[in-house]
């Protein structure tokens, strides 16, 4: 058991057996302490009397009572806890204990190991030795070994992979750790600090051409520089902003320049330009950060990137504030060219095409806009995450592009035919930073679920069709009580709680129904739904095609012909309703009129008067009819315009009903006939020898 953050007390469990005989011992030992203590208060060898003494006065005597009746149930017969369990010894580790599990083998010697969980995302064996039966010293386990190289223990706030995908860096508050991306293990793990041994929290990353330095960004404002091979920080950029670093960007140097350039955003509203140089003296081998250049903004910076053209003249730079816009510069003048709009909150994240044709940018409105670096235009606005949108990369020389979220997913679109292509689930909580391969083989994840996920590519062929339909499947599967995500009952009965407000607890439980249909809203129901929708809206416009036809033709004399509509296939408006509702799965028919709006609710009920009185589909309509109006009951009695129409909707279903029922009656009752009839002649004999052969043939053939 935990004793406390960082103490597991290990206890032994005794057999039956073993149980008992601690029992017995106990009790002699303690009717030898009671004789002992008899024995003393007789011979008045000590006057100190013990828990067992007799009161001296009334007061003792009611507390010695008192404890006696609170003592009642806690017979010494009983067996305790003391003789069910053996106190083994205690484990401390290190920081807080989030967990346990023993080990299944045991040592020599009866020993045991355990592993503990610590809060910082280590793992600590311990080795406990079994307790020696003559001491009396309580037994301190012994550490064997700590894991504690591999994960992070906070949330991952920055991935970047060097530049032949050969190597990652992942930033986590004040952990830096470098991995090797096909082995998939830990190559150094680094505590970021400033110059005083202060602990840095860090924010972004990058690695510096050549792939043997990372760059780091910290909340503090400070810039530092991380040997990849020796693991240290060897330079140091303090206060290179007044507030925290929220991104930063490498400039790969063009042909014919050999200086790198490093851009930073920071929450002080400046933009600032690095130049990075070597040093001098013995630390000649590492670089250094030269401030160069500084573009002061309105409002705070949250992301910053350099457009991936070579050519100097024509090499941007795109800064998003706090002012949800996105604005562009030239990189060598720092001269405004334009300012992309459409966010409705701050852009937290966004990346250019390699052919700089396209920028896409998302936000803290769920939304990815995609637009044009040639006017700022908007292409197309893309909707598909749940939360604000953290991270966004697209794949090389292609327009296609990952992002990330906090709805911890992970989603790859199409920028050209502006689709989703996957949905990536996995993580736990929310995702922070991506990063692509050169070659798009795989992309790397990172969140506050302190993982690192690895997506490859596979040689699978997708099917958008089938992702959007699964999508939609797990939309409808998903239960959520602000969807209508309802089976049929539930629908009933709240629709009756509104209408009757008055109805008791007890009543409401007992009119839900004890049975009620196996189905749930799915893709076939909502579309069913939608093609009835389309259907009273076809036949809504013939009739007013139809009525303003017999207006035309009262006025003016002729015999004018009228082309009906092609999309009824040469029915009647009631017709082609009455067909569409018959194409209809029964299995998803409730479901698709729970979809419809109560304007066109309104309309199906007048052509299923017209066809009640017609007389057709008799039995669909009065199904249809009874059902709307129990799932609309609140609605259509608040609506004063549908009691005539209600009125002659009930005639007509109890008419047409009893008409059917009565058709259905005299044609059960001539079968009983027939069967009865039948029932009598068939144990009959014909004889066939005097029946004449000529009477069949006879009058046959003639005109």
């Amino acid at each position: 058991c935990r004793a406390n953050d960082r103490v597991i007390e290990i206890y032994a469990a005794r057999s039956e057996v073993e149980a008992q005989k601690k029992r017995r011992r106990r009790l002699r030992r303690r009717r030898e302490k009671q004789s002992v203590a008899a024995n003393a208060a007789e011979k008045g060898e000590s006057k100190k009397r013990g828990l067992l003494d007799d009161p001296e006065s009334d007061d003792e005597q009611d507390k010695a009572e008192s404890k006696e009746d609170q003592l009642v149930e806690l017979s010494p017969d009983m067996v305790k806890a003391m003789d069910e369990f053996e106190f083994c010894g205690t484990i401390r580790a290190t920081h807080k204990i989030r967990g346990f599990a023993f080990t299944p083998a045991l040592e020599r010697g009866g020993g045991i190991r355990v592993v503990v969980a610590l809060a910082t995302n280590a793992l600590e064996v311990h080795s406990l030795p079994k307790p020696s039966k003559n001491t009396q010293v309580a037994v301190t386990s012994e550490k064997v070994s700590v894991l504690d190289m591999y994960g992070h223990p906070t949330g991952i706030r920055s991935v970047s992979l060097s530049s032949e995908d050969s190597m990652a860096c992942t930033v986590s508050k004040n952990v830096v750790k470098i991995w090797n991306v096909s082995s998939r293990s830990c190559l150094r793990s680094i505590a970021a600090s400033s110059s005083g041994n202060t602990s840095c929290y860090c924010l972004c990353a990058a690695f510096l051409p050549g792939n043997m330095h990372v760059v780091l960004g910290t909340r503090e404002g400070h810039l530092l520089l991380i040997d990849v091979a020796s693991g240290d920080i060897v330079y140091r950029e303090e206060n290179a902003h007044d507030g925290a670093i929220w991104s930063l960007d490498i400039r790969q140097p063009s042909p014919g320049q050999e200086t790198m350039s490093l851009v930073t955003g920071s929450a002080d509203k400046t933009v600032k330009f690095f130049e990075v140089e070597s040093q001098e003296g013995e630390n000649s081998r590492h670089p250094m950060l030269v401030h160069a250049r500084t573009l002061q903004m309105s409002d705070d910076v949250m992301c910053v990137r350099f457009s991936h053209s070579n050519d100097p003249t024509k090499r941007l730079v795109f800064v998003a504030s706090l002012d949800s816009t996105i604005k562009v510069f030239f990189d060598d003048s720092l001269k405004f060219f334009l300012s992309l709009y459409g966010h409705k909150l701050p852009v937290l994240a966004f990346d250019s095409s390699d052919d700089d044709t396209i920028l896409a940018s998302g936000g803290a409105d769920k939304s990815i806009k995609i637009f044009g670096l040639d006017f700022g235009d908007t292409h197309r606005t893309l909707y598909g995450h749940e939360d604000s949108i953290t991270d966004l990369r697209f794949v090389k020389r292609t327009h296609n592009f990952f992002t990330c979220s906090k709805d911890s997913t992970v989603r790859f679109w199409d920028g050209d035919r502006f689709q989703q292509i996957l949905l990536l689930n996995g993580h736990a909580s929310e995702v922070c930073s991506l990063a692509v391969s050169r070659t798009g083989a795989f992309v790397l994840s990172g969140g506050m679920d302190r993982q690192v996920r690895v997506w490859e590519r596979t040689k699978d062929i997708v099917f958008l069709d089938e992702e959007r339909e699964r999508e939609l499947e797990e939309v409808f599967d998903k239960v959520d009580g602000s969807k209508r995500d309802e089976n049929t009952s539930d629908v009933l009965l709240r629709a009756q709680k509104d209408g009757d407000e008055g109805l008791d607890a007890d009543d409401e439980t007992d009119e839900k129904p004890q049975s009620e249909a196996a189905v749930k809203q799915s893709i076939l129901s909502v579309s069913a739904g939608d093609r009835i929708m389309e259907a009273v809206e076809l036949a809504d416009e013939e009739s007013k095609e139809i009525a303003a036809f017999k207006k035309l033709q009262e006025d003016k004399s002729g015999d004018n012909r009228r082309a009906p509509n092609p999309m009824l296939f040469g029915m009647d408006p009631s017709q082609y309703v009455l067909w569409v509702l018959r194409s209809v799965k029964s299995v998803d028919l409730e479901q698709s009129l729970l979809v419809l709006p109560l304007k066109h609710v309104e309309r199906l009920m007048h052509y299923l008067i017209l066809l009640l009185r017609a007389g057709k589909g008799i039995e669909l309509c009065a199904k249809i009819s009874v059902f709307l109006i129990k799932a609309h009951q609140a609605q259509i009695v608040a609506n004063r315009t549908m009691m005539t129409p209600l009125r002659e909707l009930q005639t007509l279903v109890r008419m047409r009903t009893t008409e059917i029922r009565d058709t259905v009656g005299f044609n059960i009752a001539a079968m009983r006939i027939i069967a009865r009839i039948a029932n009598e002649k068939k144990n009959e004999r014909i004889n066939y020898e005097e029946k004449s052969m000529k009477d069949i043939w006879a009058g046959l053939g003639k005109a």
